[in-house]
């Protein structure tokens, strides 16, 4: 989705660096003006291309 292409570039070109906790569901949700089915689905794709990891309560990571 547009939404993982934008997370991604931010990652890659270090705009939100390592160990940084991405931004809420609801903030990406009215940053974006998406749904937050349309963030749960870039979340879980970058997710699986291990560029983040998600601890329950806590958020969502950038990996080292």
């Amino acid at each position: 989705s547009q939404l993982t292409k934008i997370l991604r570039g931010q990652i890659e070109r270090g705009a939100i660096p390592p160990g940084k906790l991405l931004p809420s569901i609801s903030t990406l949700m009215q940053v974006y003006g998406v749904s937050d089915g349309t963030v749960k689905r870039a979340l879980k794709a970058l997710r699986d291309e291990g560029l983040v990891s998600s601890v329950p309560g806590r958020g969502t990571y950038v990996r080292e």
